[in-house]
């Protein structure tokens, strides 16, 4: 008996990486898991079958039910017969996992129009696209899991303005679904995680990498990619990323999928290996006040004190 035994979980971009890693755990753990990968690049050109196929493959080797599903979460009828996959092939729909993604980054200075559009439709408008055709079943059967991936860079990095501008998007749909479908029965979370996946660390990434990364003493990735990588040979590479393997985030995103979990709502984790984060609200941490309005003098004047 596994804790999803009856549920059916819908896993966008999960052909590869952290979609991957959660398809199988969750299926393994009972429950019916729709497949759905695009089969692109990383920069989200071309598609393949295959990675869906091959999940799928792998689950019922296992014993488990699983169906594929090809469609882009970009476009909002792509995102319906996502959802529509699941209730044709199992009946219902208990858990989205929003993980589908892609990366196009350029210095803002030299980003094109299509660069920013791509990134916002797959990232920010596929969240809600899947999340706004889910809730409908959601908020009829009065229960659902969702849980969206966000990421580290969302709170700023080099290069990445359409990625970092879409991610933190996802925080704020993450709070805001929350809100909206609490009342049926329904939690939304999200995570940051850290995980050697290809869009993260593949051999050009990690090129990047080197020429931005910080001296870690212990040659270990930490939260802000911490390593020098430069210094490193490409086996010690290969080790630190063993570390942080996909399968070490999933098992946060199956518990926040949970009955355990329903009062958790509205939250985000940071998780990478054998680390989870609970991020705070944001919040004022200082302010100044007065009756009226201020003048440019006075905040010249106040603001650096």
């Amino acid at each position: 008996m596994g804790v999803f035994d009856g549920k059916v979980a819908v896993i966008t971009g999960s052909g590869r990486g952290l979609g991957r890693a959660e398809a199988l755990l969750f299926a393994s753990e009972g429950a019916q898991v729709v497949v759905n990968d695009l089969g692109g690049g990383t920069d989200g050109s071309g598609g393949d079958t295959s990675p869906a196929d091959e999940v799928v493959a792998e689950i019922t080797k296992a014993g488990g039910r699983a169906v594929a599903n090809y469609d882009s979460v970009a476009t909002w009828d792509g995102a319906g017969r996502i959802i529509t996959t699941a209730l044709e092939a199992f009946g219902r729909i208990d858990i989205l996992v929003n993980n589908a993604g892609i990366l196009r980054d350029r210095m803002v200075f030299n980003m094109t129009e299509d660069e920013w559009d791509t990134v916002q439709k797959v990232h920010l408008y596929g969240h809600f696209y899947c999340t706004r055709h889910a809730c409908e079943h959601f908020r009829r059967q009065r229960s659902g899991r969702i849980i969206n991936t966000s990421s580290q860079s969302g709170l700023g990095n080099l290069g990445q303005a359409n990625y970092s501008a879409a991610k933190e998007g996802i925080v704020g749909l993450t709070r805001t679904v929350a809100m909206d479908m609490a009342r049926y029965g329904v939690t939304v979370n999200c995570i940051r995680p850290l995980a050697s996946t290809r869009l993260l660390f593949s051999p050009g990434l990690i090129e990047g990498f080197k020429k931005k990364a910080e001296v870690a003493a212990d040659g270990s990735l930490g939260l802000n990619f911490g390593v020098q990588l430069n210094q490193m040979s490409d086996d010690q590479i290969s080790a630190a990323l063993d570390t942080i393997r996909p399968d070490f985030v999933a098992p946060l995103v199956a518990y926040l999928a949970t009955d355990a979990a329903g009062n958790i709502n509205g939250r985000t984790f940071y998780v990478s290996a054998g680390e989870i984060g609970l991020y705070s609200e944001p919040e004022i941490v200082s302010s100044i006040s007065k009756d009226g309005a201020w003048t440019v003098e006075e905040l010249t004047r106040l603001i650096p004190r």
